[in-house]
């Protein structure tokens, strides 16, 4: 094996599958489901490159006290990851299940390189990492200084999370504790799903994985893989340390006997400095002189910033911001740092003072403690969410009556300042249907692709925020609620916008998938039409856009809803599929509804939207002829609506 591996960041990055380069490939083992495990590595068969070396006590140290050098340890022999009878290619072969745990520690800052500037990200290089990441590289779109990374093919990770396991509550970890930890990395063949679990050596491994990535690997393992870790030294002092290591294809990995891994070697104390012995003494006399004349001030100061904390909260550390800095972010909160004003709060744009991350700040008033504690870990769960489509919530903020939700910086603002009282066209009908089809794909993540079932509860155009390339992402999730899929949402207060609400939500409480759905065919209509959902006419009056748009398709005329704004420039099939497709989402019978994956498979041409000829409208109601089995109800004649003045109140009733 050749490696030719540049120094690009300071980390230990554990390398799970890497290329096979030589002809051994095609002789994989005959052994379809190999495993192996080492607990310790005293009598081990494992090829070692570079400054890697086994210590005399049974431990695998990648790197030494040398500077810029690099250590690999792998598997002699390459493992079989397809099927080798198969009939498929390489590239689309079932990757088989596999799973892998250690046990690794960090002793000093180090630094890591995997590729060089000539193939970082290449497809060609078939590479499937874990890494253990201790410095934020903006280069490489880290989180922070202390995360795991699911990377492939590039250092730029598909997913991430902060260090730290999950109990009865998130645990942050430290990755250079010098502490022994223990990661569990596990690949399901059928469901193309990959789980990474990280805890300390006395914890069992957790129930919920810190990391979970849907992604077929399928085009990036080949045949057969040799396995095994890579880490490299910088221009300071480190030592990587494996303490154990067992992998299984097909099964389960043999769960590793921690009472006999080697010891870690003891790091001496520290010498102390002339500083701390002569220059330190010196200086506290002067500190302490100045605190006494500035002791007024402080005390000043920390009225200002006061803030509430209490010992449960200690436990979402990452996610909590300071008041101070927040406040020194938005220059205070001025009036010119104002991005925009809701219902529910205000938005400040601001700008970290250490980080130099630019920010957005909403501040929401709460005057019952009741809750909060459950409210504020659902802030820091939804702080997980990782999608392109989303706005990233980073952290909240709890002072005296308000509390505090920091987003990223969307450069664009919201896209409601788009559609509504321009003087022209300010988004042309490319960029509309782009905004509208990364929604949906947010949505559809949240509701069946993360680990839980998020319900966003305020989907509309005020809250869907575009970035620097005019790209659509759902932001505000203030209001969101979670649970574990396969249970029922709970009860709650009815909350979100006229002219979104689901009638059965203002019914039951109950914030559900079919709700979202409903807010997002109101959000289909305002998008295509450039009109808010409920508009007022008169003074007693209002107009009701789904009403009105029905109202176009009812007369052959469904085209003529469009925005006017847009001209002759969009293209007629899109916005006709659009515009049907809102209506079908905004069907009062949540049955009715087409799912999220639905939604994106539409809007992908992947699927075919039913025609709306097929809704057949009497005084009864609203029956179900033939062509629309896709989203039919169950018992579809006993499920009409009583429409006793206009079709909105057929399809709107409750939702204003």
């Amino acid at each position: 094996m050749v490696f030719k591996l540049a120094m690009l960041r300071v980390s230990l990055l554990t390398i799970i599958v890497i290329i096979i380069t030589s002809s051994a490939a095609a002789a994989a083992a005959q052994d379809e489901n190999p495993s192996f495990i080492y607990n310790g590595f005293r009598s081990a068969n494992l090829s070692l490159d570079g400054i890697a070396q086994f210590t005399p006590n049974g431990l695998l140290k990648l790197t030494n006290e040398t500077k810029r050098q690099i250590g690999h340890a792998f598997y002699p022999e390459p493992m079989p990851f397809k099927n080798k009878n198969s009939n498929s290619s390489t590239a689309n072969g079932t990757v088989f299940s596999f799973s892998t745990t250690f046990v690794f520690s960090i002793l000093s800052d180090q630094y890591l390189g995997l590729f060089n500037d000539t193939n970082l990200g290449n497809e060609t290089n078939h590479v499937f990492a874990v890494e253990l990441d201790t410095i934020k590289s903006h280069g490489f779109l880290d989180i922070n200084d202390n995360h795991v990374g699911i990377d492939i093919n590039s250092l730029k990770s598909e997913s991430s999370a902060p260090a730290g396991y999950y109990g009865d509550h998130f645990v942050s970890l430290t990755l250079i504790s010098g502490r022994p930890m223990q990661v569990w990395v596990e690949y399901d063949g059928l469901e193309k799903r990959t789980n990474v679990t990280l805890a300390p050596i006395n914890i069992p491994k957790p129930r919920l994985p810190l990391l979970s990535l849907s992604r077929d690997l399928s085009s990036v393992l080949n045949d057969a893989m040799y396995v095994g870790f890579s880490s490299s030294t910088g221009s300071v002092l480190a030592s990587h340390y494996i303490l154990g290591w067992s992998f299984k294809i097909n099964g389960q990995a043999e769960e590793l006997n921690l009472s006999q891994l080697p010891k870690l070697p003891r790091v001496g104390p520290k010498k102390r400095s002339k500083f701390l012995t002569i220059g330190l003494p010196v200086i506290c006399v002067s500190v302490i002189f100045a605190a006494v004349s500035g002791v007024v001030y402080v005390i000043r100061m920390k009225r200002k910033f006061a803030e509430e904390l209490e010992d449960w909260e200690l436990d979402y550390g990452p996610h909590r911001f300071r008041y101070k800095d927040l406040y020194i972010a938005t220059k205070g909160f001025r009036e010119k740092e104002l991005l925009g004003t809701g219902g529910f709060g205000r938005v400040y744009r601001g700008t970290l003072p250490k980080s130099q991350i630019e920010i957005a700040v909403k501040k929401i008033s709460h005057e019952s403690r009741q809750g909060m504690k459950e409210f504020v870990a659902e802030i820091v769960s939804i702080g997980r969410l990782r999608h392109r489509n989303l706005v990233q919530l980073l952290g909240y903020c709890r002072r005296k009556g308000e509390l505090l939700l920091v987003y990223d910086y969307m450069p664009n603002g919201s896209l409601d300042k788009y559609l509504y009282d321009q003087p022209k066209v300010t988004l042309n009908w490319i960029q509309r249907f782009r905004v509208i089809k990364g929604v949906a794909l947010g949505l559809f993540y949240l509701h069946q692709e993360w680990e839980q079932v998020v319900i966003h509860r305020d989907v509309k155009a005020s809250n869907v925020l575009l970035d620097g390339e005019l790209n659509g992402r759902l932001g505000d999730f203030g209001l969101a609620r979670l649970y574990d899929h396969g249970t029922d949402p709970q009860t709650t207060h009815v909350v979100g916008t006229l002219g979104y609400l689901a009638p059965e939500h203002t019914r039951t409480g109950k914030a559900t998938t079919s709700a979202d759905v409903f807010s997002f065919g109101a959000f289909l209509l305002e998008v295509a039409c450039g009109r808010r959902p409920i508009q007022r006419q008169g003074p007693s009056e209002n107009l009701i856009l789904v009403d009105w748009v029905f109202d176009f398709w009812n007369r052959g005329e469904l085209l003529e809803a469009r925005d006017p704004n847009l001209g002759t420039e969009y293209v007629a099939e899109e916005l006709e599929l659009v515009l049907k497709l809102g209506l079908l989402c905004s069907h009062s019978d949540p049955t009715a509804r087409p799912s999220m994956r639905q939604v994106v498979q539409i809007l992908e041409r992947d699927v075919a939207l039913p025609a709306i000829s097929a809704l057949r409208l009497s005084t009864s109601g609203i029956t179900y002829l033939e062509g629309f089995d896709d989203f039919a109800v169950s018992n579809p004649p006993s499920m009409g609506f009583t429409r006793p003045s206009s079709v909105a109140e057929s399809l709107l009733s409750g939702g204003r």
